[in-house]
């Protein structure tokens, strides 16, 4: 898919839940890799802070960011909304210090959205795809979230609470196309318990019963519920037979489980990057949630450094070993850089070198302190590139590579001997009358040793 970003800017206002105080907020297009920030617009400065769970400042009962003097709350349904309608790229302008929590759930962003419409960019979007198992716990509340590799997105969320109405729920979502209809109209919640000592303590000054849930934690005499409407300015409250605070209806049996997988996607969004693992949180709330989106962001900028370094594992078998390499290779010992092929596909390769301390150029270059030369690294990446451009032929025996170009190469870290680099080759360009740009990247570990773009050119061989 391509990145996509709104079509014209969304002007949307409301109340804040937890301020009480009137705020505004315009989505407005943004280029392609730019992300999604919010820009604190009525500050004398104005400042920009990235949805990155590196700017979380505070998790109680809503998501904040903050960058200096400038906060941002309850940024969580806004996110959720553009996660779910996959929106890659937008700047938020707010005025004021909270998002409007309008009904409580990310439906009326969404809306807003889809009324002025969303267009494509020209840049291909790329996924942050999970490669190993992370997970998030604390033993004292019960909370867990697991992170599962995954060739798709996926999420389930378990809730249990102390209530006769609301105890154990899940909610799942299994693509993200069904977000606007089956997640985003789940409304924020909380129990009578929980509204009182928020009330008594100055807290949800926006609050009302038009834009959040409010369920019985218990039964409730008529004196407490009128207790209840004193301190709510209503004449009257009541409870109906689902637990249910509020005169509206609930959306969903289920809906306080689809509003905790609303949040979740929301605050999983400050990874940056759309994400393809499959999760599963219980007991998941804000804390919870960022605390797993740091890590994985973490996980994220990690791999972006690295390049996609493939994983090796010398007990597998290879695609290709030493014997059919030089099926395929004109190259011999010493000079056939290249024990095996642990992947191969139309667009990429991975080749290993072992290298061991009998390599012959290891006798006269630096000696007393080896140190394998760079040329010959570019070499390696050169052989491992040549396999999958030779790949490309019915009989590869009868043809030759022959370097045209090398370009932007580096050298960052030295090679000694008892180091297995890792050789990944990515074509930049479809290869056309045998000609192959690639980008080559060698990794010792997790440490990239050197890097360059190679150009090349399959030759068929004269056979006399």
């Amino acid at each position: 898919m391509k990145q996509l970003t709104v079509k014209e800017a969304v002007t949307i206002s409301g109340v804040g839940l937890h301020s009480g105080k009137t705020a505004t907020i315009t989505i407005k297009p943004a280029a392609a890799n730019a992300g999604i920030e919010f820009v604190r617009t009525d500050l004398e400065k104005p400042v920009k802070i990235a949805a990155t769970a590196n700017y979380v400042s505070s998790t109680d009962r809503s998501t904040t960011l903050k960058k200096g003097v400038a906060t941002v709350q309850t940024v969580e349904h806004v996110l959720a909304a553009l996660a779910g309608l996959q929106i890659d790229n937008a700047s938020i302008e707010v005025e004021g210090e909270e998002i409007p929590i309008l009904d409580g759930s990310a439906a009326p962003f969404i809306n807003a959205i889809l009324e002025k419409g969303i267009t494509e960019l020209d840049i291909e979007r790329t996924y942050f795809v999970v490669d190993e198992i992370e997970k998030y716990t604390d033993a004292e509340t019960g909370v867990e979230i697991m992170v599962l590799p995954s060739d798709t997105f996926e999420a389930t969320v378990l809730i249990d609470f102390d209530s006769p109405y609301v105890s154990t729920q899940f909610a799942s979502l299994k693509n993200m196309s069904d977000f606007q209809t089956e997640i985003a109209p789940a409304r924020t919640f909380g129990f009578i318990n929980e509204l009182e000592a928020l009330l008594d303590a100055g807290f949800i000054k926006g609050g009302n019963l038009d834009n959040a849930l409010v369920f019985a934690d218990r039964a409730y005499s008529n004196e407490e519920l009128a207790n209840l409407a004193q301190k709510m300015n209503r004449e009257t409250a009541s409870v109906d037979n689902k637990g249910v605070l509020n005169t509206s209806s609930l959306r969903f049996d289920n809906e306080a489980a689809r509003h905790k997988l609303l949040d979740l996607i929301g605050d999983l969004s400050l990874i940056g990057k759309p994400i393809q693992a499959k999760i599963i949180a219980n007991k998941s709330g804000h804390a919870a949630n960022t605390a797993i989106a740091n890590v994985l962001r973490k996980v994220y900028m990690k791999q972006r450094k690295l390049g996609g370094l493939p994983k090796y594992d010398p007990r597998k078998e290879p695609i290709k070993d030493t014997m059919a390499i030089e099926a395929m290779l004109p190259h011999r010992h010493p000079f056939l850089l290249v024990d095996k092929i642990i992947e191969m596909s139309d667009k990429h390769i991975v080749g290993i070198k072992n290298v061991t301390y009998d390599e012959s150029f290891f006798g006269g270059h630096f000696p007393g302190n080896p140190i394998m030369p760079g040329v010959l690294q570019i070499e390696a990446m050169a052989q491992t590139g040549g396999i999958l451009a030779l790949n490309t032929v019915p009989d590869p025996e009868n043809w030759d590579t022959y370097f045209l170009k090398i370009d932007n190469t580096k050298f960052k870290k030295k090679v000694v001997p008892g180091d297995t680099i890792i050789i990944k080759m990515e074509l930049l360009s479809s290869i056309r009358r045998g000609i192959c740009h690639m980008k080559g990247t060698a990794y010792v570990g997790e440490t990239i040793v050197s890097e360059g773009e190679l150009t090349a050119q399959i030759v068929r061989r004269k056979v006399d």
